[in-house]
Order: C-alpha cells, then sequence, then structure tokens
C-alpha cells in the first residue's frame, strides 16, 4: 500500500533572532510513522516544531500539511501538540482530569457554549484510551508524572487528530514510567494508525520502538529505523564523530557516551 505523505519540508531555512537555526531541511513524514526526532540541546528541534505550526516563519523553502502549504493549511484540528513542561501546572488550580481533558473539546465554534453529550462522551473514549478512566474525577494537582502525561495526551486526542506532535514530554518520569509511556504511544500509534513525532534524549526508546529517526543539530537527516540500521553512522551527523551508541535490542535497552 502506497504510503501517504502527512508532513513535508522542502530546502526549508528557519531563523530565530537573526540566527540560522534550520538549513535547507528536506525530509518527508507519512501518515503512521512513527518519528524520534534527536539532537544536541540548542540543535534546533523545538524550532523545527514551532516551523511546522507557523509560529515561526520560514526564511527559504517550503512546508506542506496534508499537501497544502503551512500559509494555506487552516485544519489545525488534524495535528494535536504537546509543548515542553506541558506538566508542570499550578497543582492548586480546581480542575478534574475530565474537565481538564474536556477542554481539547472547545473550538472556536462552541467557545463560551456548555459541551454537547457527544463531546463528554469523545472525552470518555480517550481517557479509558489512556488507561485513566478511573481517575476522570480526581484533582489535576493530586497525579502522579505519568498520569498527567497520560492525561494531556488524552486531552490531544479528545479531538482525533490524525498527526500527534510532542516535545520532550518525559521530564520527572521514572524509567519503568519511561517505558511504559513509550509503550503506550507505540499502541496509539499502530492501533489508530496515529503519525506520531516526538523529540526524545532517549535513543534506546528511539531506536527500539519507533519507525523512523529525524535528526536535528541546525541540519536535518532523516532515516528509516530498520534492524540493519547502524545507530552511529546517523547519530554522529549530528552529536559529532566522536560519539558512540551502544544499543542491546533483545533488552530494548542501550547507553550512549562520548569516547
Amino acid at each position: 500500500m502506497e504510503k501517504k505523505p502527512v508532513l513535508e519540508f522542502s530546502h526549508v531555512d528557519v531563523m530565530r533572532s537573526k540566527d540560522l537555526v534550520i538549513q535547507d531541511a528536506t525530509f518527508t513524514i507519512n501518515q503512521g510513522d512513527y518519528v524520534g526526532v534527536v539532537g544536541p540541546n540548542g540543535g534546533g528541534k523545538t524550532t523545527l516544531l514551532l516551523a511546522i505550526f507557523n509560529f515561526l516563519p520560514i526564511k527559504n523553502g517550503s512546508i506542506h500539511l496534508f499537501s497544502k502549504t503551512i500559509q494555506a493549511f487552516s485544519e489545525w484540528d488534524r495535528i494535536a501538540y504537546i509543548p515542553q513542561g506541558a506538566i508542570h501546572f499550578d497543582t492548586h488550580f480546581p480542575l478534574t482530569v475530565s474537565e481538564l481533558v474536556s477542554l481539547g473539546r472547545i473550538t472556536h465554534a462552541n467557545i463560551g457554549k456548555p459541551l454537547k453529550k457527544t463531546d463528554w462522551d469523545a472525552v470518555n473514549v480517550s481517557l479509558n484510551l489512556m488507561g485513566i478512566g478511573d481517575i476522570a474525577h480526581k484533582r489535576i494537582g493530586s497525579l502522579s508524572g505519568g498520569q498527567k502525561q497520560r492525561m494531556f495526551i488524552a486531552k490531544a486526542l479528545v479531538r482525533n487528530p490524525e498527526i500527534l506532535i510532542l516535545d520532550e514530554p518525559v521530564a520527572g518520569i521514572d524509567a519503568t514510567g519511561l517505558e511504559n509511556f513509550y509503550k503506550l504511544l507505540s499502541d496509539l500509534n499502530l492501533k489508530k494508525n496515529l503519525t506520531i513525532l516526538i523529540v526524545s534524549h532517549d535513543l534506546s526508546s528511539v531506536f527500539c520502538r519507533m519507525t523512523k529517526i529525524l535528526c536535528v543539530n541546525k541540519n536535518v537527516y532523516m532515516s528509516d529505523i530498520t534492524k540493519e540500521i547502524d545507530p552511529n553512522v546517523a547519530l554522529k551527523k549530528v552529536y559529532g564523530e566522536h560519539f558512540h551508541f551502544v544499543f542491546h535490542e533483545h533488552e530494548c535497552k542501550g547507553d550512549f557516551h562520548h569516547d
């Protein structure tokens, strides 16, 4: 079956504060891809995501979403975004889990109006999909880090987007929670054919669970993740020639270090 492109970059340059942060980026992401976005701090990963949403103007090149230029694209409910630090909120804010997730159903058309039964049904479906239906009425300030992450994914999914984009979403989650989190995303990717882009420093999880890797350090390199791939070939392009990654596939674990 032919793969359907959902996001296409063609020779894209992006500036921030008069600095060229992304240079000549060309790559294609297809429907159903699970993409790990990796690279050193300050390399331009977040800038790349902001360009996708047209929050940062591109200097050169073109970006297409679902075959439309981002300048002409208007169906933003097809894309969900979880920014850095989403789980770090005022823990005293008096919302329940279901109330926060329901905010994802608010649109320009219904803002200020009570949500309909269909909206609350969608909230319940999203909560159960994330395995947190049993805490729907808990206050958001009482949740664990892992529960907060699931809640924000539920909020992102409550409008049935086709692309989910997450910017370093796992800060503050322990190793067991991390594995559960990435498995949860894998399940969403496989069961719903959801296209996922996730900025991650967890290279082991990227090579264990994802289908493509997008390496960003001003320049951008994309590679399919297959059993034959040598991770170091792609990673040295953005981390430097002294970078060495050790991946233990049978355990889905690994470590990396600089020589």
